[in-house]
């Protein structure tokens, strides 16, 4: 992977889904110049003993660079901002990289995991790590140095997160619960497609573990924290689970009804793999023939006849009406919360924004 230098010192174009807040802008602008900056500096470092060293952290940048939502890093200031406290907006910052450093960690090992080929409008770290061997000839499977590489890349990622995160107090606590659940939620899915289990209660506890709480409650626990309000923790865990589960389902559905080429990533993977998601669960429970059409000599052909059976299944229905409630849900536990209507307005904003979103 060559060296850009431009992309070292440019701030990485960014999805919008509207016009936030300054202060959340302004913060996010500088979770990118620092993340940029770090890996510079990292990658001036290893260069020193040997430039191969330099590629997984070129992999890192080149993920970070792709643009991506910065939902974490943006619901962790939001927790900050609606304590209305003053902390180090230095601490704060480094927050934001270290949730941003983590979800590059679960993209990349995601993509391994899911086969995926794209991401971001690019082709997997492990693709590009396999092509590379490829094209060099090397010795052995390029398909199994890809993967070791990517993993690797993972590893890194998740290592420099914890460079940055303050680790104090509480703080240390929800750091800790975060990365734990998040791997622990990951593992069920891979396990609950392994069994080929159509479990509802399983399948919205891994919505909510895998990608709920790490996405959005836990960032906004931090950001309360960091703002000297932990008090806010229980009125921001009801928004913050409510609605990112509600974030997981609509990433269900976009993966079976939506377009690659907005999506920017590899689509239909729950489909061809069976994942039995919420979605996939309710299907099966209404029409079981639907297991069929996943395991279809023809993936292609499973796939379709699938997205025909779920909607006709009326599961589709059933995950919207769900992600509505979510929504409400969510709105409702913060209505109450002693904070600026400013913040409650974003929160609900934002709880529909992540909820509906196509990509």
């Amino acid at each position: 992977m060559p060296r850009t230098e431009a992309a070292s010192t440019m701030a990485p174009p960014r999805h919008s889904y509207h016009s936030e807040p300054t202060e959340i802008e302004s913060l996010v602008a500088a979770v990118d110049a620092r993340i940029c900056l770090f890996l510079q500096t990292e990658s001036d470092r290893v260069r020193r003993q040997d430039p191969r060293l330099v590629e997984p952290i070129e992999a890192i940048r080149a993920m970070s660079s792709a643009g991506g939502k910065r939902i974490r890093p943006m619901f962790c200031f939001a927790g900050f901002l609606a304590a209305e406290l003053t902390a180090p907006q230095d601490e704060l910052v480094n927050a934001g990289v270290a949730l941003e450093l983590l979800h590059i960690c679960a993209l990349v090992h995601d993509d391994i995991m899911d086969a995926s080929s794209e991401r971001r409008g690019s082709p997997s770290a492990h693709v590009q790590f396999g092509t590379q061997h490829q094209k060099r000839r090397w010795h052995g499977s390029s398909e199994h140095f890809g993967t070791s590489a990517a993993i690797l890349v993972g590893d890194l990622a998740l290592i420099y997160s914890d460079r940055f995160m303050p680790r104090r107090g509480a703080l240390d606590d929800i750091w800790f619960r975060l990365r734990a659940d998040l791997v622990l939620g990951q593992y069920m899915d891979v396990r609950a497609t392994a069994e080929n289990i159509a479990d509802v209660r399983l399948a919205r506890w891994v919505a909510v573990a895998k990608s709920g709480e790490y996405s959005i409650c836990y960032p906004l626990l931090l950001g309360a924290t960091l703002g000297g309000k932990p008090e806010l923790a229980p009125l921001f865990q009801g928004y913050g689970i409510a609605v990112g589960e509600a974030f997981q389902l609509r990433d269900d559905l976009i993966d079976v009804f939506g377009d690659s080429r907005i999506a920017g990533k590899t689509l239909g993977q729950d489909l061809r793999q069976g994942k039995m998601g919420l979605l996939l669960t309710l299907g099966a429970q209404r029409a079981p023939e639907i297991q069929d059409m996943i395991g279809h000599p023809d993936p292609e052909v499973g796939a379709a006849q699938a997205r025909v059976a779920l909607r006709e299944s009326g599961a589709v229905d059933e995950v919207e009406g769900l992600i509505s409630d979510l929504v409400a849900r969510g709105c409702a536990s913060v209505d109450g919360a002693p904070i600026s209507a400013r913040w409650k307005q974003w929160m609900h904003t934002m709880a529909h924004d992540v909820a509906y979103r196509r990509t």
